[in-house]
């Protein structure tokens, strides 16, 4: 009888020591994953963000389905460049109806660049753009206009199918969110963005 007290007593200190270390383990699989949800939502928010092409706007350059890097931080600190390609808020002139999804679009003029398209190409200040990324040569003329101090003026590579600055005016530069310059998916093209 006393042997089986005995047992029954190791049992349940078995059955204690298992609850402790399962309970241990628990606690800190809990504790890394909340970690590393803080650190994923700070990431996202500030520094870096993985975006997924919806359009056919940037084409041939970006396709649907495409899922890239946004840099959120370091443009900040670095002189945006003509060709660069940015996502961001659009303006109002931008939003149709419901949609206010963040656009992605390539620079084009910047701050006091007289930008005009005529004879289906770019012109930056009189001078024809040299563009190797764009899909089709431009079917349409505007302009020209001038780029105003605080301004950007965007387009996408898919020239002829791109609602872009061609359409709704210049971009605010406090509406940039990032600057695109790695594709991750699919992997066939996986690489930086030009």
């Amino acid at each position: 009888m006393l042997q089986l007290s005995n047992n029954y007593s190791d049992n349940s200190h078995d059955t204690e020591n298992f609850s402790q270390k399962a309970w241990g383990f628990l606690k800190d699989v809990l504790q890394v994953l909340f970690f590393a949800l803080i650190l994923t939502f700070l990431l996202r928010s500030f520094v870096i963000e993985a975006r997924l092409i919806p359009s056919e706007s940037m084409l041939p350059t970006l396709e649907i389905g495409d899922r890239l890097l946004v840099d959120k931080i370091a443009f900040k600190f670095e002189e945006l460049e003509r060709t660069d390609i940015i996502v961001f808020a659009p303006p109002p002139e931008a939003q149709r109806g419901m949609v206010k999804e963040d656009l992605i679009k390539r620079i084009i003029g910047l701050p006091g660049d007289t930008v005009e398209v005529k004879e289906g190409m770019v012109f930056i200040n009189n001078n024809s753009l040299e563009e190797t990324y764009i899909a089709e040569r431009i079917n349409y003329t505007y302009g020209p206009v001038v780029v105003p101090e605080g301004y950007l003026f965007v387009m996408g590579d898919n020239r002829n199918y791109s609602f872009d600055s061609h359409e709704w005016g210049f971009l605010p530069l406090k509406n940039i969110k990032g600057r695109a310059f790695f594709r991750f998916w699919p992997a066939e093209r996986v690489g930086l963005l030009d």
